[in-house]
Parts: structure tokens; C-alpha cells; sequence
């Protein structure tokens, strides 16, 4: 799930680094960071699939004792969680507010196995190749320009072996009635303008990009909404969100 249009007043503070980024995506969170951890905010979605996403990925990976990273972590809902699945966890993003959002809310939280970086995954990969067992990216990829490079980079920080994980949103007419007209227009669970459709990616797509750079695909998960009970669940139908589970070769 995304958020928002994008605000007037975001500033670049390391313009190197931005290669593969869409300002208006980095502004849009960075003017909503102070929301990120209200349950009954523009980041309800989040909060109500962060327990589902965590749980397949423990399931799979086993968190406890393993070094986890978490792309494109925002206000850090996904990397506090793993954190308290006892990982030793590191976030990373572009956006400096929600960092900070990220930072103070574990300090408060008194879960002391989580950092926070402001640098971009292919710069982290060069810098730190094949250091973390456990990869995630999670609602990133239909954010930024060239989402085959964010799944490059993901890949060359895994370790051998390493689990690598996915989710994002799928590109067909239905996902644009459920992802834009209805979670956005109908619904209104998320505001107006989140979604850039022509950003979908196809899991055929997200799969050849992972086989591309190496991963074996492991798992393939569904998302779906209920807006009679206004809860989510796994499933196997991944006709809209979807997450994609990899592994590095030993």
C-alpha cells in the first residue's frame, strides 16, 4: 500500500544519491511522516498487513538471531516488528522524516536491535555485499523509476543462501478497480492520487527480475481485502497485491 499526493517543500539533502528515486514519491511520506505510527491514519494499511507479511516471512525465513534489512523502510512499522522476532535489524530510506519517526519510535518502544540509514539500497549493496540473511521491500517497488535495480541491489545484499522478499501491486484492470477506484475513491482507505497505475508490475515481471539476478523464486502470496469485516488475508489469488518470497543460491 502507498500513500499520497506529493507537497510542496521537500528538500534533497544529498542529491548523489537519488539516481533511482521519484522526489514527489519521497515527498509524499515525508509530509505524512508524523502519521506513520497513528493506527487510524493515512498508514492504517500498513499497521493491518504488517502482522500478515511478518508472520510469512518469520515462517519462511526464521527471524530470531538472523540480520534482517528492510528497503524503502519509512517510518519503520516492518523493521521494528522483525526487530522483535529477534533480528538484528537495519532500515534504510531515502526520506529523512520518516527515519527520524523510525528512530524515535523505537527509542520509545525500548527496541534497541533496529537502526536506521538515509542511503539508497544500490549503494548500500556496494558498500556492503552479502551481509544480511534476511531482504525485505515492501510496497517500494511501485515507487521508484527503475524497480528491476532496487531488486538487483536487494539480491547482492543477501547473503548466500539469504532469503529475499517482495510485495507490490499487480498491473490489470482488476487491480485498477480495487487498488485505485475502490481502496482510493469508494472505500477512501487510502487518499486520492496514491496510486500510479502505469507502476504495477506484473508478477511474471517482478519474477524475471528476480531470476535475472539470481534468486530462485520460493512462494507466491495474494493479498485481499474484506470490506465487510475490513480485514486482509493471505491468499492465493495475487490478481491485485501480492508478495513474492527468493532465495540466493548457497
Amino acid at each position: 500500500m502507498s500513500l499520497t499526493p506529493p507537497r510542496r517543500g521537500f528538500f534533497i539533502q544529498n542529491p548523489s544519491i537519488m539516481s533511482n528515486v521519484d522526489v514527489q514519491e519521497l515527498a509524499k511520506f515525508s509530509d505524512l511522516a508524523h502519521r506513520w505510527w497513528d493506527p487510524h491514519s493515512e498508514f492504517r494499511p500498513l499497521h493491518q498487513i504488517n502482522p500478515l507479511r511478518l508472520e510469512w516471512i518469520d515462517s519462511l525465513a526464521g527471524l530470531r538471531g538472523k540480520s534482517a534489512l528492510d528497503v524503502g523502510c519509512g517510518g519503520g512499522i516492518l523493521a521494528e516488528s522483525m526487530a522483535q522476532r529477534a533480528a538484528q535489524v537495519l532500515g534504510i530510506d531515502l526520506a529523512t522524516k520518516p527515519l527520524g519517526v523510525a528512530r524515535l519510535h523505537a527509542l520509545e518502544a525500548g527496541v534497541q536491535n533496529v537502526t536506521y540509514r538515509e542511503i539508497a539500497a544500490e549503494a548500500l549493496a556496494a558498500e556492503a555485499p552479502a551481509s544480511f540473511d534476511v531482504v525485505t521491500c515492501m510496497e517500494m517497488l511501485e515507487h521508484v523509476p527503475d524497480p528491476a535495480s532496487i531488486v538487483r541491489a536487494a539480491t547482492a545484499l543477501a547473503k548466500p543462501g539469504g532469503w529475499v522478499f517482495f510485495s507490490t501491486l499487480n498491473r490489470n484492470p482488476k487491480s485498477f478497480l480495487f487498488a485505485i477506484i475502490g481502496a482510493e475513491y469508494v472505500l477512501k482507505l487510502l487518499p486520492k492520487g496514491t496510486h500510479d497505475y502505469a507502476r504495477f508490475i506484473r508478477p511474471s515481471e517482478l519474477s524475471r527480475w528476480c531470476r535475472e539476478s539470481g534468486l530462485s523464486l520460493e512462494g507466491m502470496k495474494g493479498m485481499e481485502y474484506n470490506p465487510i469485516t475490513q480485514r486482509y488475508k493471505l491468499s492465493g489469488d495475487t490478481s491485485v497485491n501480492y508478495l513474492v518470497a527468493c532465495r540466493k543460491p548457497a
